[in-house]
């Protein structure tokens, strides 16, 4: 060290770099203490933020369904789906818009997601019970996917648009419909 750097340690400037020191140690001890307060906070809140109000109803229309062996075994409200009907739900980009994660065996779509698996031969792979479940609420089976619950209770739908809020993404008969597309995918 030169002249020009050298500093020159008296007892005041000790002191005031002991003041100094205790200062920022005490806001960084309290800085800590925050940041673990907020942090905490934000994973109480995300994981209350999938309970359910028992206030909130469910829509008049809404079918209860029951998850048995990784399936939903009975159609939704009894519903029978309709293949075209379910093609052009999961094709279209404002409604089921499959093809925005998943590759499907759609002549002229060049453009498709890779996110999820691909859709094709689904029904060779799994039952339409299994397939019921996914496209229901995959969440069901993988709590951290990304795909949507398109008939999930709406009260557990962390956060959704003003469109959406205490309804489904998509009608029970829109379920069945995409559920009898992808049950022809063999």
């Amino acid at each position: 060290m030169g002249a020009a750097d050298s500093v020159e340690l008296t007892p005041c400037s000790l002191y005031q770099k002991a003041i100094y020191c205790s200062v920022v140690s005490a806001v960084y001890k309290t800085d800590m203490k925050v940041h673990k307060y907020l942090i905490t906070l934000l994973l109480a809140g995300s994981l209350l933020s999938g309970v359910v109000n028992a206030e909130d109803a469910l829509p008049d229309d809404y079918c209860r369904w029951e998850v048995t062996d990784y399936t939903i075994k009975e159609p939704l409200c009894g519903l029978a789906g309709d293949v075209q009907r379910g093609r052009e739900i999961a094709t279209d980009g404002s409604r089921g818009n499959c093809l925005a994660c998943h590759q499907l065996p759609v002549p002229g779509v060049e453009a498709y997601g890779t996110i999820g698996p691909p859709l094709e031969n689904i029904a060779a792979r799994l039952s339409v019970a299994m397939i019921r479940l996914r496209v229901v609420d995959t969440r069901s089976i993988n709590p951290l996917s990304i795909m949507p619950g398109f008939y999930r209770d709406p009260r557990l739908i962390n956060r959704p648009a003003t469109a959406f809020r205490g309804r489904t993404f998509l009608t029970a008969q829109q379920v069945e419909d995409v559920i009898a597309y992808l049950g022809t995918l063999k």
